[in-house]
């Protein structure tokens, strides 16, 4: 009798007999006779009896299939052989469309899924090629029955499908510190600790690009300033005594001397050692400097997965108020604000400035003068963002103004969003932690299916029913998936499994990682809550109290129904307000096949990211605030918020400053400012005049805009998709160009 079955994908499950039996129906009922429970009882007990203990769903596919043609119904296993065979044709036809589309480099929603990714070049195209090859893998094999189905009818959307045989991942908050004390291998030679600034800086864009590798999302380290800040003081001593040499004096007792900031200042009238100590720290400035534009251009230049994707690298700065600290924010600043290359703006890293009361937000905090050098960079450059460290939600009792090790306790984000914090299976941190994966539910299809039903409340109840329904769905759909992941073995992530994830390095290499992952979140994330909304009750939350009253509702109970699941499955579940990219065109592309074009819901080429309010609704900065704000703190896993202004900002840092203060009084926890910025795609120059159509510097009429696509900029537009096109041409401003000081003022 088979006990076992060998699925396509080498696992090993218990054997079920009803799936025989179904396959056999699903045969029957395709034939004019129709369906004989007899013979499928007689076929599957057949099958099972004389089958071995351990057979391949092949085997037992074929098995049946002979039995079915020594039966007296040749018709059902005619049926049998030929769905066995459509399936196989279906998925490589359609394998051989995509392919062809890639070949030619066509620009569709395939290749442009990514706007970071180049699927043009060869590398790109190699992507392409092993990604939609393993999507259908993944459905055939590996998702559970209702998770395919939920796939299939564009209810669900699991992120980075490719990546799930894998059993990489999501993304990881880099504990730097480890690897410039420790030096780190990634398999193939070793790195010794860091001792300067400068390859401090090389060490931190090498960690993330090799656990880039590894990973299927993206790179951030949660405290720049506090891990790169010794290596200010080392480079400093190192100068020192370059000086002691060249002078034949001692300044040992200079090496450590306190000093309130390392600034570069004139050397006029400084005599002995006053003149050796400003000396090298001019030197040591000025090398920082170097570094932290080493640090940008690599970031920008440096390739992983396979030489196709610069790395999707984050950053967090801005609360070490030590001299060190506040030398690598000040350069670092000044680095991006100055550009990369022929004076462009750095598309990379996303750059997160740590906003807190008593540190950086206050004019007589000490590091106020940093953050108002981050709103001009913002004003010019898109980068910082803002993350709010002074919400009710981002705080931890265990923070320190004292602890030179308070970064600890400081919540960190990455990429277009992520956020991880709380913990309910370790310690709560941000550092050495990520996401696992996550998948994302299409409220907007389910609001459809509802619009039918005329009794308001009845179309409500109706909705929640279905939306618990998926959440079930997608919650068991993650835990198979962590239930896979935990499978691996840590030598298959050589960097990410010995020197970043926590707890980690108590692995030995053939150890499973089922230890340690349960330290990272499993995202339950949606898209479009403005047009469920309209579906609804007619109305967005940006136009209608009642409906903001009911998206409330919905993500407070998504909410609540995480944390029930997080108890469960002994999970760390939470919700995410999604970054769709790819995402938003193609469920609308679907719905709207099914259920054509709905004024409000379905009539645009795109579906509304996640929370916010429709991006052509025509509204004030505080109004859009006002509306997006109490979602924050129901989106543990993940939000931000944008206000789009119009005209050059690069003059008016104040903006920037007013739109962080608004985050503030509302508790927003994550946020920044989308503006105009044009640049020249042949020799890089930018301005925001928003009439440019030849370059001023060479004369090229290759002209681009510049934009936040979800998180992240992207250096050109041809590489969105048609559905984020979309979306960028019906982007309205928040506020009027010569009121916009007037508006945020009035907040």
């Amino acid at each position: 009798m088979i006990q076992t079955v060998v699925k396509r994908d080498g696992r090993i499950v218990g054997f079920n007999e009803q799936k025989i039996m179904a396959a056999i129906r699903k045969a029957m009922m395709h034939t004019d006779l129709g369906e004989d429970e007899r013979l499928i009882q007689q076929i599957t007990d057949y099958v099972n009896v004389h089958g071995k203990p351990q057979m391949t769903v092949e085997n037992i596919q074929d098995a049946v299939e002979m039995e079915l043609m020594k039966s007296a119904r040749k018709d059902v296993a005619q049926r049998y052989i030929a769905y066995r065979n459509q399936r196989s044709i279906a998925r490589k036809a359609k394998t051989r469309d995509v392919f062809l589309e890639i070949i030619n480099i066509k620009n569709n929603d395939v290749t442009r899924e990514n706007a970071n990714m180049n699927a043009d070049t060869p590398a790109g195209m190699m992507m392409k090629f092993a990604s939609e090859s393993t999507k259908p893998f993944v459905d055939d094999y590996l998702l559970s029955e209702e998770s395919r189905d939920a796939v299939a009818n564009n209810y669900l959307h699991i992120h980075d499908k490719d990546y799930y045989p894998t059993k990489s991942l999501t993304c990881v908050q880099h504990p730097l510190d480890h690897i410039l004390e420790r030096g780190f291998s990634a398999g193939h030679g070793s790195s010794r600790p860091a001792k300067r600034i400068e390859t401090a800086s090389v060490m931190a864009c090498i960690s993330m690009e090799t656990a880039q590798n590894e990973m299927h999302g993206g790179q951030a380290i949660p405290a720049f300033d506090f891990y790169l800040a010794p290596y200010v003081r080392s480079t400093f001593i190192e100068e020192l005594k370059n000086l002691e040499d060249l002078n034949g004096e001692s300044y040992e007792h200079l090496y450590n001397k306190e000093v309130d900031d390392f600034v570069n200042r004139p050397l006029d009238g400084l005599k002995g050692e006053d003149r050796a100590f400003q000396h090298a720290m001019n030197k040591t400035v000025a090398r920082v400097h170097q570094a932290m534009e080493a640090f940008i251009h690599n970031m920008n230049t440096i390739h992983s997965r396979g030489g196709n994707q610069v790395v999707f690298s984050s950053i967090n700065y801005g609360t070490d108020t030590s001299a060190e600290g506040r030398c690598i924010m000040r350069e670092i600043l000044i680095s991006t604000y100055e550009g990369v290359g022929n004076g462009e703006t750095a598309i990379f890293p996303i750059q997160i400035w740590k906003k807190k009361r008593g540190v950086n937000y206050l004019p007589e905090d000490r590091n106020y003068d940093l953050y108002q050098l981050a709103c001009k960079v913002t004003a010019r450059r898109f980068f910082p963002n803002f993350l709010n460290l002074d919400t009710t939600y981002n705080q931890d009792d265990r923070w320190r103004a004292d602890d030179p090790k308070r970064y600890m306790y400081e919540v960190a984000t990455m990429g277009c969003r992520t956020r991880v914090f709380e913990n309910r299976f370790g310690e709560k941190t941000s550092i050495g932690r990520g996401n696992l994966s996550f998948s994302t539910i299409n409220i907007v299809r389910l609001a459809i299916e509802c619009m039918v039903i005329e009794d308001k409340e009845q179309r409500i109840a109706t909705f929640f029913a279905k939306l618990d329904n998926m959440l079930e769905i997608t919650a068991r759909q993650l835990h198979d998936r962590l239930n896979f992941q935990k499978t691996a073995f840590a030598k298959q992530f050589p960097l990410l499994m010995r020197s970043l994830w926590i707890n980690a390095e108590n692995l030995k290499a053939d150890d499973t990682i089922e230890s340690v992952i349960n330290q990272g979140t499993l995202g339950i994330g949606f898209i479009g809550l403005a047009e469920c909304l309209k579906a609804l009750v007619g109305k967005h939350h940006g136009e209608s109290e009642e409906a903001q009253e009911l998206g409330l509702k919905i993500v407070e109970y998504m909410r609540q129904r995480a944390n029930e699941f997080s108890e469960q499955y002994q999970h760390n579940y939470s919700i995410l307000a999604t970054p769709a990219e790819g995402l938003s065109g193609k469920f609308t592309k679907v719905d709207r096949k099914k259920f054509g074009s709905i004024p409000g819901v379905t009539d645009r080429d795109y579906y509304t990211n996640s929370n916010h309010v429709p991006v052509y609704y025509k509204c004030s900065a505080r109004h859009k605030a006002e509306v997006e704000a109490p979602y924050h703190e129901k989106t543990r896993a993940g939000h931000i918020f944008y206000v789009e202004i119009d005209g050059d900002a690069t003059h008016n840092p104040k903006v920037i400053m007013d739109v962080v203060d608004m985050m503030d009084r509302l508790n927003m926890g994550y946020g920044s400012v989308n503006h105009n910025r044009n640049r020249c795609m042949s020799c890089g120059y930018e301005n925001a005049d928003p009439n440019m159509e030849s370059c001023p510097k060479c004369g090229s009429h290759h002209i681009d805009r510049l934009q936040r696509i979800t998180g992240y900029l992207v250096g050109t537009t041809d590489r969105w998709n048609h559905g984020k096109l979309s979306e960028l041409n019906d982007r309205v401003t928040h506020v009027d160009g010569g009121n916009q000081l007037e508006l945020f003022e009035r907040l």
